[in-house]
């Protein structure tokens, strides 16, 4: 069996440490990456190894040569275009003969290949992925396996609500010449995306071994610090080529010509690299020491990593840092916890640098400093920072005016050089204050902006689908919470901005190497004319004027001191409705409700339907995106009984094939479509799922859960201002009357618990549902949702909080009570080591 290496990694997310060598050469525990991966194929007797190259190849091939150093015969590949993983292989290998064995070069294990090569051919495989199991599994493809290790289902980086497992692909694959045979010469082709689901389509020996041991994809600076604690901790081990001692319970792995001075104390794990130097009174606890480094007398260092040729000075206090090759580190400097030098740094004596602070290749921190701030960008964000395509942080405490510079930056450079954007923000101070420090961000990278001011969500995606802008920004405070800000970014044609944008965003961000444009570059900022004209003209387009006219509504319309009502009164004119207009004056101080206050505002809402006997009362969330409605008897409707009138409505009176509804919607959607021969497709419970499979014209109309519905005709996304004038087209269509709709849902009992559960245990309590509802009828869109009789039950983990959400609903509530009752113990039991 040959190998061969993926070792064209870029390393973005790792920088600043792989500013000025590619990532397989990172330095783990004093080798290289790669070097380590080499090592680990000599024990298993596989020699014949081809490195597959593309960023910085040189100083791959001058550290590892022919091999021979190493023990294996090396050659190497630099493919002329991006094949993409499977394709790169398919160049390297060509026509096949024998088996092959893909592993990145990026990754540090200690998994007994022999034993998965044996396994694979005991399996008489087409290929194997080798698998383990992690607590978070979201940036990893999410594999599914029968009993006997065939692969059955394949995700690649699933959402929490996706992850059926916490069984994940560890990117090493064991291929048959008949598997490669699949992939297309000189082409663009992926495993996860493109191979592997071809395989599955075609019924193929495509198998997964989960495997024991140790396993850690070394992808960003965390999981670097990561790899060298668990090194630290006696979680994995290397085959260091240093002579291994034991000094007062220190274990100490020591190269050539080491010069250690009697008076040095040491504790725990200590590497000390060739020609190191430590001098007296220093003390070392959980220290890697790279080749020709020294340390400089009474320092202290606390599990930090050191590569080779750099110098700390006298006296240095250092905690949990990672210091490049070449630096230099001045007497009596101070490095907190979590810090980068990088290559070639100067930092002088008795400078203090601040916790998370990455310093960047060749900068000088003069003697004194105190620098708080990484020196490329500054401000960085501590977690992932989207949820789906919204960033959402504390205002001016976790989403600042400094951050928005930033990001803006970042996502200028994303958009690229002369490339427009589009923002627009709702009508408080806070949110015009963050929309100006991201607009200068953008303009700085070169990008232009057309700023649409204070205006409803869905007047911006209005304006996106003309298809004259890259992509667009909103800014609001966030509905359920006023100390909350949300940025919301969607793509070029107005839909929420897909997952594989967002990381990009994120790593650019993260990474703080993007760059500035230059003075004549900077981007230009506009204002564009007749937007809500242009918007009012397309709406009333669509909508059947005259019926409504005839009909003589009157509503009540309660603004949420959104700017809605800079738009919705004159709709309400044109249209002949009698509107009352309540919370319509914008306050740029309150642009969101508490639970209480929605509450309240709902309850005066239907006390002012009742006593004017309007026909309706409509509540338009503040980015008028989300409707809540009053019945004319002055009763709010749920929202899935909105869901289910609205639909009922609409299939009354359009003609239609197939709708969509999320994985969370009312049974009773079934019910009415199958009343009027209409398909349902149920979709993931986000806004994004349900703009995506309407956008493709998979469906008629798509019916949310939460007030936000898509008609066709005019928006791709949710519209609070249509959804109002729709329902009113369609009760004027069929003479109906919201009070008796409501009436005709409200049998069906839906209700939902929450089940608390640590976030590492997700992955795990996903793979027991899996594997527990296995011969139910169930679908796997957003969580599991088992269909059982006369009631369903719908099991998810809960985005932004440590629980486990449990749905259930029935025609009685005791048929909900059961199946609440048991698949809440089903996640109680599945938690249990």
């Amino acid at each position: 069996m040959k190998a061969i290496i993926m070792a064209g990694g870029f390393g973005t997310r790792l920088r600043p440490l792989t500013i000025n060598l590619p990532k397989p050469m990172a330095p783990v525990v004093s080798r290289p990456m790669m070097e380590h991966v080499v090592a680990l194929l000599v024990k298993q007797g596989i020699t014949d190894i081809t490195s597959l190259l593309y960023f910085q190849p040189e100083k791959i091939k001058e550290y590892f040569g022919d091999g021979r150093d190493f023990g294996v015969n090396m050659r190497y590949v630099l493919p002329d275009e991006d094949y993409g993983t499977a394709g790169a292989v398919r160049f390297a290998v060509g026509d096949p003969d024998e088996s092959v064995l893909v592993i990145s070069g990026d990754l540090v294990t200690d998994f007994d290949l022999g034993e998965a090569i044996e396994w694979h051919q005991r399996k008489k495989a087409d290929a194997t992925i080798l698998l383990t199991r992690l607590e978070n599994p979201l940036a990893y493809g999410i594999v599914i396996t029968d009993h006997d290790g065939r692969i059955v289902r394949f995700l690649e980086k699933p959402t929490w609500g996706e992850a059926f497992s916490d069984t994940i692909n560890t990117g090493i694959y064991l291929l048959e010449p008949q598997a490669i045979q699949h992939i297309p010469k000189a082409t663009n082709f992926d495993f996860s995306q493109n191979l592997f689901p071809l395989m599955l389509s075609r019924e193929m020996g495509l198998y997964g071994k989960v495997m024991r041991g140790y396993w850690r994809d070394v992808g960003n600076v965390t999981e670097y610090n990561r790899v060298h604690s668990d090194f630290f901790n006696g979680k994995i081990g290397f085959e260091l080529k240093f002579t291994r001692e034991e000094r007062d319970g220190a274990e100490l792995f020591l190269g050539r010509d080491v010069k250690i001075h009697d008076s040095v104390e040491f504790s725990g794990r200590i590497v000390l690299g060739n020609g190191v130097t430590v001098d007296g009174k220093s003390h070392l606890h959980n220290c890697v020491i790279g080749d020709n480094s020294s340390v400089g007398h009474g320092a202290e260092l606390t599990d930090s990593v050191i590569w080779d040729d750099s110098h700390i000075g006298a006296e240095v206090l250092m905690n949990n840092a990672v210091i490049c090759t070449g630096a230099r580190i001045g007497r009596s400097v101070q490095l907190l916890d979590n810090v980068i030098v990088s290559d070639g740094t100067t930092i002088g004596d008795s400078a203090t640098v601040k916790a998370n602070v990455r310093i960047w290749p060749g900068k000088t921190v003069d003697g004194g400093a105190l620098v708080s701030t990484s020196m490329v960008w500054g401000e960085k964000w501590n977690r992932e920072l989207f949820t789906d395509s919204k960033i959402t942080g504390l205002a001016l405490t976790e989403i600042t005016p400094e951050m928005g510079v930033s990001l803006g930056a970042a996502f200028g450079a994303f958009i690229g050089k002369g490339n427009s954007v589009i923002v627009s923000r709702d009508g408080s101070d806070t949110a015009r204050l963050l929309k100006r420090s991201m607009v200068s961000g953008i303009l700085a990278a070169g990008a232009n902006v057309s700023d649409l001011e204070a205006l409803p969500v869905p007047v911006m995606r209005f304006e996106l689908q003309k298809g004259k802008y890259a992509a667009g920004i909103y800014i609001r405070h966030n509905p359920e919470d006023y100390r909350l800000i949300d940025l919301i970014f969607f793509d070029g044609n107005g839909l929420d901005l897909p997952s594989s944008k967002v990381k990009k965003v994120e790593r650019m961000y993260f990474g703080e190497d993007f760059e500035r444009a230059s003075l004549d570059d900077i981007g230009r900022l506009e204002t564009p004319q007749l937007v809500i004209e242009q918007y009012r003209e397309r709406f009333l387009a669509t909508i059947d004027q005259d019926i409504i006219r005839d009909a003589g509504f009157k509503v009540i319309v309660d603004h949420s001191f959104g700017s809605s009502s800079d738009i919705f009164p004159e709709l309400s004119s044109q249209l002949g409705i009698s509107a009352v207009e309540l919370n319509a004056a914008q306050n740029p101080r309150k642009f969101s409700m508490s639970d209480q206050e929605q509450a309240k505002s709902i309850e005066q809402l239907s006390t002012i339907v009742k006593s004017l006997h309007a026909n309706v009362g409509f509540h338009i969330n503040p980015a008028a995106e989300k409707l809540a409605v009053i019945d004319d008897e002055g009763s709010a409707i749920d929202n899935q009984v909105l869901l289910l009138l609205t639909t009922k409505l609409y299939l009354q009176t359009h003609s239609v094939k197939r709708i969509a509804v999320p994985v969370s919607a009312s049974m009773g959607v079934e019910e009415i479509a199958r009343e009027h021969g209409v398909q349902v497709t149920r979709v993931a419970n986000d806004h994004l799922a349900m703009m995506e499979v309407f956008r493709r014209g998979d469906v008629d109309f798509v019916g949310g859960t939460r007030g936000g519905f898509i008609f066709p005709g005019f928006q791709t996304g949710s519209d609070a201002m249509v959804s109002a004038v729709k329902i009113l087209e369609m009760l004027a269509r069929t003479g109906s009357r919201l009070s008796e709709l409501r009436r005709e849902f409200e049998r069906f009992d839906r209700r939902m618990t929450a089940v608390p559960c640590p976030w590492s245990k997700r992955g795990r309590v996903m793979r027991m549902l899996i594997t527990n509802t296995e011969s139910k009828n169930r679908q796997l869109i957003d969580g599991v949702r088992v269909i059982e009789d006369d009631g369903w039950v719908l099991v998810y983990p809960d985005r932004r909080t440590a629980m486990f959400n449990i749905l259930a609903e029935s025609t009685s509530s005791s048929q909900t009570d059961q199946l609440l009752d048991q698949y809440k113990a089903m996640v109680e039991e599945s938690q249990a080591d």
